[in-house]
């Protein structure tokens, strides 16, 4: 009996799973007005958002204290065109949410952005790795089209910090780097993905592994960003 409970619960989850998922996907990006207020600073929402009607103005980038803070709004990739990398380099921010999942009945992800050509066009490549409050996180990027390097829905690791309920307070430092042939996301001073040049780049993925950093932000999602930093390893 115990075990044929234990079946019927596994059975239940994996029904869910797909329902769960379509509510993820049919979740509505809010329009939070604002734009972005920082000289300098570019932006570009992702399609599915633009056909929406949705732009860059229906999100808000702006500074803060001693660093910036995002609300959202579509699903928004931020750069800015002087902060271009090259060669071996780190990029890294600390994203702060006040208030987890503040915006959304589930989990969204921040984090930052490297190896950016062509932003804002519609040949715009770019890597990006992101961390949700719960534990999860996503390497991801554009080449134009979408491409995702650890699944479609990323993979948990310890390293991520997790958010005690929703409405808590919860903070991720993320890092990118390029180092020789290897490029890497660490969060919270860990390494949770690496991987070689050449599996980042070519015919659907990047061009290259130099280009501007910036950041990206998943559609109702409220962060402060400190501590952003671009230097040569």
């Amino acid at each position: 009996m115990k075990r044929f409970m234990q079946g019927a619960a596994a059975a239940l989850a994996l029904a869910l799973v797909p329902q769960l998922v379509q509510a993820q996907d049919n979740e509505k990006s809010m329009a939070v007005k604002g734009g972005i207020q920082m000289k300098g600073w570019m932006g570009v929402v992702d399609a599915k958002e633009a056909k929406a009607g949705l732009t860059v103005d229906s999100a808000k980038f702006v500074s803060m204290g001693p660093g910036m803070h995002a609300t959202t709004g579509p699903a928004i990739t931020y750069w800015n065109p002087s902060m271009k990398a090259s060669g071996d380099y780190t990029v890294k921010a600390t994203f702060s949410e006040r208030e987890y999942m503040g915006l959304n009945n589930h989990p969204h992800p921040y984090g930052l952005v490297m190896a950016g050509n062509d932003m804002g066009a519609e040949g715009a490549s770019y890597l990006y790795c992101a961390a949700y409050g719960n534990g999860n996180f996503i390497v991801r990027g554009f080449g134009p089209a979408p491409f995702q390097m650890n699944g479609p829905r990323g993979g948990m690791h310890p390293a991520v910090n997790k958010a005690e309920a929703k409405g808590k307070p919860v903070t991720q430092e993320i890092a990118m780097s390029v180092k020789g042939d290897k490029v890497s996301c660490s969060i919270n001073g860990q390494e949770v993905a690496s991987y070689t040049k050449a599996e980042v780049t070519g015919a659907g993925k990047l061009k290259s592994t130099d280009g501007v950093v910036g950041f990206r932000m998943g559609h109702n999602t409220d962060a402060h960003i400190a501590g952003f930093a671009l230097t040569k390893n």
